[in-house]
């Protein structure tokens, strides 16, 4: 099986029901988004994302892309597919009405970009780096890049791209050397740049690449890079492009998953120099790449989410298919009546549930945050924006690598063959931790700014907010619930304890620590998420409210966390309390 159906009772009912899609509906500028309207939008989505784009998914792996020449070539499979989207004005969800944008939430956005990357991760990288090429130009760029470069963007005429890495410099952007020198009114840029998601393709009329590079003169490292734009063509005076620039595409890597993502070497400036438009001021270009960064990291949390549940429900259709051994009710049973393959099965659900509660929550703070008026309330949202960022990007991406291999686990022997698709979603999965900052990263910037800026202030503050989930499992009378979320919970304060205090003692100690403290609190913050929904099932099935079936069935799922998943926290505890001294014992030269 490689279709796939959008879980749209899911979505549906943790929109509505446990987050707060009704009130950021009222919001100033968000009153288009009636009930009537994001049902709609939803179930639209649901059936575009399902019957055009994700039939796309494994024939578009096995054909790839290639270069022919200096042209990229992309998967024959989805031809057509792109201008699809763009005519039915996916793209512009959430897009600033003053540039042709619909305006709609972010928490609406984000159930639809989950369909998309359910169907066809390779493919939907393409809108997601664009959004986030719109996200940095709409806060950092000048009235004028707005006016020349939001609307096309934004309507999808044009994609975007995200330039950081070169061959010498990976996640240290200190060592970034491309250069980029004054010529009039533009800047003329030279060097090479690795690893363009998307980088070069035929979908779009133009390609605008926001590219690092340093100045002549500039500070070493990090505060010597500045941010430029460089279009694949150059715009002419009626906004529309024109010659083309002096970038091109000289290699597509050859990748573990991802095939139809056309990944590029890009070179600028082998001729008379990539024509470029500084971003902002000069040595600020770091600061404005992570208004993109950050908004990359959480779609990145969200496609650990999409590929997981696509190898959730294809191993779920197989173990109802495959008949092996036998029960002592049946036989010749089919797989999914062996406990051990429903243990699996409920452990993908369960990670896939919690995590896509935790993810949707972060994308409500951004609406809040957006459109609250309020300073205090703006600050308490971006606070929680910033600690969930490397909380979801983390935990959902290592989770999708477990899920995902679970999903082919149990396909057995299947699983490892290429033409079931099951390997597909496990090759896919692992750039998932790698990219947009590896997890070693994204846990270093947890314990290291998030926690130490503010000595734990927000982290406390989460907790005590997740704590009040505790106290509302027991009334609902989920005792098993509300204990395991309270041990974990008072886990992670000692965590946070053990990282103020003899981490100030001892560098090595929160960076040791810093991955299990990500796993320790993404896994605690969602399970809290997980059992608000149970909370929630419950009140609605005492009010003989809803789909009842659908309700027992989610505090089921929160359950099997709290007794199988949850205890992992008590382990992630355990080595956070053993510090770093075995870890550092070892003389390096004995590896």
């Amino acid at each position: 099986m490689t279709t796939y159906s959008a879980p749209l009772d899911d979505i549906k009912f943790l929109l509505n029901n446990v987050l707060e899609m009704p009130s950021i509906s009222k919001l100033p500028g968000f009153e288009d988004a009636t009930p009537d309207m994001v049902d709609a939008i939803l179930n639209e989505a649901a059936r575009f994302y399902g019957e055009v784009l994700a039939p796309t998914n494994k024939l578009a792996d096995s054909q790839g892309s290639r270069l022919d020449g200096d042209r990229v070539v992309t998967a024959p499979a989805l031809d057509g597919i792109y201008k699809q989207i763009v005519n039915a004005g996916w793209p512009g969800l959430t897009g600033s009405r003053d540039f042709g944008g619909q305006g709609l939430p972010m928490l609406l956005s984000v159930a639809v970009d989950e369909m998309s990357q359910s169907a066809n991760m390779a493919f939907s990288l393409c809108p997601m780096l664009t959004k986030g090429v719109v996200t940095a130009l709409n806060i950092y760029g000048s009235s004028d890049q707005k006016k020349m470069y939001l609307s096309n963007l934004i309507s999808g005429a044009w994609s975007g791209t995200m330039n950081l890495t070169e061959p010498q410099a990976g996640s240290d952007l200190s060592a970034v050397k491309t250069k980029a020198t004054l010529n009039g009114d533009h800047y003329l840029l030279s060097g090479q740049k690795i690893y363009i998601t998307w980088g070069d393709h035929d979908f779009t009329d133009n390609i605008i690449h926001l590219v690092l590079a340093r100045t002549p003169g500039a500070p070493e490292g990090v505060k010597g890079i500045s941010l430029f734009i460089v279009p694949k063509f150059l715009i002419n005076d009626n906004g529309e492009a024109g010659e083309r620039n002096d970038v091109r595409c000289v290699g597509i890597e050859h990748k573990l998953g991802i095939h139809a993502s056309p990944t590029c070497t890009l070179s600028f400036g082998e001729k008379d120099g990539a024509i470029g438009y500084l971003i902002g001021d000069e040595n600020q270009g770091l600061v404005y790449m992570f208004a993109m960064m950050n908004e990359a990291r959480l779609a990145v949390g969200l496609q650990g989410i999409s590929v997981s549940e696509r190898a959730y429900q294809q191993a779920v259709y197989f173990a109802k298919e495959r008949v092996q051994g036998s029960t002592p009710d049946n036989k010749n049973t089919t797989i999914i009546h062996h406990p051990d393959v429903r243990r699996m099965l409920m452990t993908m659900r369960a990670l896939i549930e919690s995590g896509r509660a935790l993810t949707y929550s972060a994308f409500m703070h951004e609406d809040y945050m957006h459109k609250s008026d309020n300073k205090e309330r703006k600050t308490y949202h971006q606070r929680r924006i910033d600690l969930l960022t490397p909380l979801v990007k983390g935990w959902c991406t290592e989770n999708s690598v477990e899920i995902t291999s679970l999903g082919l686990q149990i396909h057995g022997g299947m699983g490892f063959i290429e033409e079931t698709g099951a390997a597909q979603h496990m090759r896919d999965a692992r750039i998932l931790p790698i990219y947009e900052g590896t997890n070693g990263i994204q846990a270093l910037d947890l314990v290291g700014r998030k926690l130490s800026r503010d000595k734990g202030k927000a982290a406390i503050e989460l907790l005590e907010d997740l704590s009040l989930i505790v106290r509302d499992s027991r009334v609902a009378k989920l005792e098993v619930l509300a204990n395991s979320l309270e041990a974990s919970l008072a886990a992670c304060k000692e965590a946070i304890t053990i990282l103020l205090t003899e981490g100030k003692q001892d560098w090595t100690i929160p960076c040791a620590s810093a991955f299990n403290v990500m796993m320790l609190m993404g896994g605690t913050a969602a399970g809290a998420m997980l059992a608000k929904s149970a909370i929630v099932a419950s009140n609605l099935n005492d009010k003989s409210s809803g789909n009842a079936i659908f309700n027992k069935n989610k505090i089921l799922t929160a359950i099997f966390y709290a007794e199988q998943v949850m205890p992992r926290n008590t382990a992630y505890l355990e080595a956070i309390r053993a510090g770093s001294k075995s870890i550092m014992a070892l003389d390096v030269k004995y590896f």
